[in-house]
């Protein structure tokens, strides 16, 4: 935000975020941070704010950071009815009722409200802009919340059967079994797994296996990766 100030390691972080069915972002953010002094005062659009977010892969991997996303726009405290929606919508993604009880008389948080004008993107994808219409459209990825434990579960059980994916990559040099020195799992989406190889020669690239159509819970995910690792070893 403008004129704001750098208050150290996580003094702006937000207990909890959610989208609106508008395509507006909610944040619920300590009551004593920037944000939240800012937010109380603002009117329409008097406070203009740039959330960015980082995505890092939950194994460790060299260039780790698989993207950043930046969303600029509003700034308003959520008030009355919209307050009460603002924690239900948060409700339903997060326990945030923990962190809204507070024994003095004022709250320990505040739901804040970023309405959405342009956001970027810059990822394992390539860079660009996404209109915000489509942040209001879109759905969470049903595997997005069991990612990071997933991809960990197959890094360290089912090394074997996640190098063996190198084999589907065809007959090219960098893929030759005596070259590939290490096979990572890197994101994993409804879509498909990517994993990032390590060569003797070529140094490192990314390779993504589809699967044959989009999963939509984990049971549907487990059968596509069973198919997936059946043809690397079969």
């Amino acid at each position: 935000m403008p004129g704001a100030r750098d208050h150290g390691p996580g003094f702006w972080d937000p207990a909890a975020r959610t989208v609106t069915p508008e395509g507006d972002v909610v944040l619920l953010v300590p009551w004593d941070s920037p944000t939240a002094r800012a937010a109380a005062y603002a009117q329409d659009d008097d406070l203009t704010c740039v959330m960015e977010i980082t995505d890092i892969a939950p194994v460790a991997v060299r260039q780790r950071v698989r993207g950043r996303a930046w969303l600029a726009g509003w700034l308003t405290a959520a008030r009355g009815e919209d307050r009460a929606r603002c924690i239900e919508l948060l409700a339903e993604r997060h326990p945030v009722s923990a962190v809204l009880e507070s024994d003095g008389e004022q709250p320990a948080w505040m739901p804040v409200r970023l309405e959405v004008g342009e956001i970027s993107l810059d990822d394992l994808w390539g860079a660009g802009c996404v209109d915000p219409e489509l942040l209001a459209g879109a759905r969470p990825d049903p595997v997005a919340r069991h990612e990071a434990e997933l991809l960990q579960h197959l890094h360290s059980a089912h090394g074997d059967q996640v190098r063996a994916l190198a084999t589907l990559l065809g007959d090219r040099p960098e893929t030759d079994p005596a070259e590939v020195r290490e096979v990572v799992p890197l994101a994993l989406d409804r879509f498909g797994l990517r994993v990032r190889l390590t060569g003797a020669q070529r140094g490192t690239f990314d390779a993504r296996f589809d699967f044959p159509e989009p999963v939509e819970d984990i049971a549907g995910l487990r059968r596509a990766m069973h198919t997936l690792f059946a043809a690397a070893l079969g």
